[in-house]
């Protein structure tokens, strides 16, 4: 199959496909006397691997060393755990980071109740404030320690 026909058949862009084979994850398919590349089911395999991999949020380093687990069954399993316990730590960490994040929003959220024609804006005049130097109530009290970007002055 050509190129396109992978990228409908997985859903996943031309672009891409090519990348993931320049990057060592795809096996290089073989050429037409054209030229094109020609996949096989293997291929069609290998991608679709990676696609679910990557939709459990995996980054390249670890689909790599999982493929290499796919290809020598003879690995420890204990590696391929400590993998996604790691990236299970990184989806608590991304929760932890979400949870503050709509903290912050609902605090922000606040200081607007109602439609106000004519009248400054709680939010904006919030945000604007915020940019100007003065402190950010969307960012205390829920911030242990103040916002990376509060240290340097800079609002998010």
């Amino acid at each position: 199959m050509l190129i396109g026909e992978l990228a409908k058949m997985t859903g996943c862009e031309v672009e891409t496909i090519r990348y993931y084979e320049k990057e060592g994850l795809l096996t290089p398919p073989a050429r037409t006397p054209s030229g094109y590349r020609r996949y096989t089911n293997d291929q069609l395999g290998e991608l679709n691997f990676i696609l679910h991999c990557r939709s459990l949020g995996m980054p390249l380093a670890d689909i790599h060393t999982l493929a290499r687990f796919k290809a020598d069954s003879s690995l420890a399993c204990d590696d391929i755990n400590e993998l996604i316990d790691q990236q299970i730590g990184k989806v608590h960490r991304q929760l932890e980071t979400l949870q503050l994040l709509e903290q912050q929003l609902l605090s922000l959220r606040r200081k607007c109740h109602d439609h106000n024609q004519g009248e400054p804006c709680g939010i904006l005049q919030t945000l604007v404030e915020a940019s100007e130097g003065s402190p950010c109530p969307c960012h205390t009290p829920f911030d242990q320690e103040p916002h990376p970007a509060h240290r340097h002055g800079v609002h998010e």
